[in-house]
């Protein structure tokens, strides 16, 4: 007979606030990125990791200590994958490993639910670090500065024909493409991605900085500087989910009801409004039992009884 998990009910205010962070919202927050080291992983691979860190560190956990049971493509070996990515609420896997059969190998996954979605797994080569570049190529003032959103530029026509490097175009844009906004203000895009499809399986991804120059017009001219990281990516396996889990997964909630009167305002919270008619004052009967009215009935009295005395005392 299998054992029931026990709901832990939250026994104060600030306890039900964090499991209100974890529920599912209509509109759910910016995905963050869950990096792991395997077992084994050679210099490369650790400055690839870093350097990942490095351009999604608003957004994104790192875990240095080794892992010796994660098996990403075979069954069983995910539920490490699945316990991490619970743990630090991260819907974003990259993974790094290194052996002989497959070096310097780094898997990009997808959770769904906390649950593996899909998985790339590609070997790095080719690769040039943001340190190595930094040394002789640009100035330090082009550097990608926090909460910016990048360009993203795909060249050549395997991304829409190869599955695998389709694949490949989706996982880097759900992993480097930042938090979903309505307005962007262009002055904070300053950086691009520019990825190069080379026939069969192969990407080669540069990260290059924007340099805005004096192009006589209003429209300035547009110079790209290599900032790093860049590298070779070449697509080894990959996972697609299946049919249902996808179905699921794409579904898109419903609008809220919108309740009538009520607006929410970003300074002053939750307001509502509320519509009273029209007071028509000559129709409203007046009673007997108003204090204003019982005042001037003491005051009128009062002298009354004043002007009595005096017609009774003459002087």
């Amino acid at each position: 007979m299998s054992k029931m998990v026990a709901i832990r009910v939250p026994r104060n205010m600030r306890a039900k606030r964090e499991l209100l962070k974890h529920a599912p919202k209509l509109v759910e927050n910016g995905k963050k990125m869950l990096i792991l080291h395997g077992t084994k992983t050679s210099a490369v691979l650790n400055d690839v990791l870093a350097d990942f860190f490095h351009l999604k560190r608003d957004h994104a956990v790192k875990y240095t200590k080794k892992n010796d049971n994660i098996r990403p493509f075979e069954s069983g070996g995910e539920t490490s994958l699945e316990f991490f990515s619970l743990k630090s609420d991260c819907s974003l896997l990259v993974y790094g490993s290194h052996s002989k059969e497959r070096p310097n190998n780094l898997v990009l996954g997808r959770t769904y639910d906390h649950h593996i979605y899909d998985l790339v797994e590609v070997g790095v080569e080719n690769y040039k670090s943001i340190e190595s570049i930094e040394s002789y190529a640009y100035d330090k003032k082009l550097a990608p500065k926090l909460g910016t959103k990048p360009f993203f530029a795909f060249i050549g026509e395997h991304f829409e024909s190869v599955d695998e490097l389709k694949h490949l175009k989706e996982m880097l844009l759900d992993h480097f493409k930042g938090e979903v906004v309505e307005n962007l203000n262009l002055a904070g895009v300053d950086r691009i991605f520019v990825c190069t499809a080379i026939p069969p399986t192969t990407v080669y991804m540069m990260h290059c900085a924007l340099r805005l120059k004096r192009s006589g017009t209003s429209i300035p001219r547009m110079e790209l500087v290599e900032v790093g990281p860049s590298m070779d990516l070449v697509v080894r396996r990959h996972q697609r989910p299946s049919e249902s889990l996808q179905k699921e997964a794409m579904k898109a909630p419903g609008h809220a009801k919108k309740v009538k009167n009520v607006t929410n305002n970003p300074i002053d919270g939750k307001e509502g409004r509320i519509y009273i008619p029209d007071q028509e004052v000559s129709k409203l009967t007046l009673t007997s039992d108003i204090k204003g009215l019982k005042r001037e009935r003491r005051e009128a009295k009062k002298n009354k009884e004043h002007s009595k005395k005096q017609k009774v005392n003459p002087e």
